[in-house]
């Protein structure tokens, strides 16, 4: 199947940030293998003139989701610090991007880039009916922005060659990506795209 990118889709980049690196404070393993297939996705969407949207975990020092405040989490990505700054080899266009902040309050967690934010607001504006999704981690962040998308009326792909997992538990990664095709997500590989 290829697939064609239209003047109706953007690029959603979750989370790829120092914390989630495998030197990061919550590391994802091979973390940083996801700049590289995501750089290739950036530079097209940025090629057609698409609208592409960074996500970011922008936590305060005392976070609800930390364990030293009742989460399960080790402190990450906390606003101001290296941890929270995007990896330094992610392409970043100069036009026609956006940061979402995210879990940007003490009491409010967020694991999907919609929740809190103006995302949905955003792609809206700019008629976006479908949004490629890619980033980490694929059981948490990525699970909730698809799914998020999804519940919000969006047509949502999912880029497979552009994702990877905590596994907190073996092969959860596995059964977040089986349960985003099962409510209708479609997964895709680069390769997969017809106007690169």
């Amino acid at each position: 199947m290829k697939l064609k990118i239209t003047d109706k889709d953007a690029l959603i980049v979750v989370d790829v940030q120092n914390d989630f690196m495998p030197w990061g404070a919550l590391p994802v393993p091979e973390g940083d293998k996801v700049v590289e297939p995501l750089n290739k996705y950036i530079k097209l969407f940025e090629k057609l003139s698409n609208p592409v949207f960074f996500t970011r975990d922008w936590h305060p020092e005392n976070h609800i989701s930390f364990k030293g405040y009742g989460g399960i989490w080790p402190p990450h990505c906390v606003q101001d610090t290296e941890g929270a700054k995007f990896h330094k080899d992610l392409y970043i266009p100069l036009d026609n991007k956006f940061i979402i902040s995210k879990g940007d309050s003490r009491d409010f967690d967020a694991y999907s880039g919609f929740q809190g934010t103006i995302l949905d607001s955003l792609l809206k504006e700019r008629g976006i009916k479908r949004v490629f999704v890619g980033g980490l981690a694929t059981d948490y962040c990525v699970k909730n922005t698809v799914l998020g998308a999804i519940n919000l009326g969006y047509e949502a792909i999912l880029l497979l060659d552009a994702i990877k997992g905590v596994d907190v538990r073996p092969g959860d990664s596995e059964k977040a990506i089986d349960l985003m095709l099962s409510k209708g997500a479609i997964g895709i590989t680069f390769q997969e795209i017809e106007n690169k």
